[in-house]
């Protein structure tokens, strides 16, 4: 993004949206399952700390925020310079309305698989078109079928689930 696309507050650090990056298979799997895409939303603080937001898809009806990239992921399929200015779009319509998540502090994806990022799992899984997967993939993958990293072990990391507070009303 060229400019300001948004930003999160993690522990009262402002982390500025940056990019974009989906993933297929998933990176992440929940209770061992693998969905069929997932969009890494990368953000980072002043200070060049990185906090990714996770979004999780399966195959089924199209997805409304992709269906607005669509023309361009067609435009750029078939190119090597892979990049196209888009002009304005609203990017929280990629991680839709997410109120349960999962946290840890993980490494990045992609190299230099830097430590100490933070990562939040939006736990709703969305769906995804074939149409739409398979436009991604012709317009990420150079031609491969996966490009996500293999899944990598827990170790000792704390991954902790957050749910809003609902009160009982009487």
């Amino acid at each position: 993004f060229e400019s300001d696309a948004g930003s999160v507050s993690i522990g009262g650090t402002p982390y500025f949206l940056r990019q974009l990056q989906w993933h297929s298979p998933t990176e992440h799997s929940v209770n061992g399952r693998r969905y069929d895409m997932e969009l890494h939303m990368f953000h980072e603080s002043a200070q060049g700390k990185a906090a990714v937001i996770g979004v999780f898809y399966e195959i089924g009806a199209h997805d409304a925020f992709l269906h607005k990239l669509e023309p361009y992921l067609e435009m750029i399929a078939d190119r090597k310079d892979r990049e196209e200015k888009m002009g304005m779009m609203d990017p929280r319509g990629a991680r839709g309305k997410a109120s349960v998540y999962y946290s840890y502090v993980g490494s990045l994806t992609t190299p230099p698989c830097s430590e100490g990022v933070i990562w939040t799992i939006v736990k709703r899984v969305r769906t995804v078109s074939r149409h739409q997967l398979e436009l991604l993939r012709e317009a990420v993958h150079d031609d491969m079928e996966k490009n996500a990293r293999p899944r990598q072990e827990v170790n000792s990391r704390d991954i902790s689930m957050f749910r809003p507070f609902e009160q009982n009303r009487h």
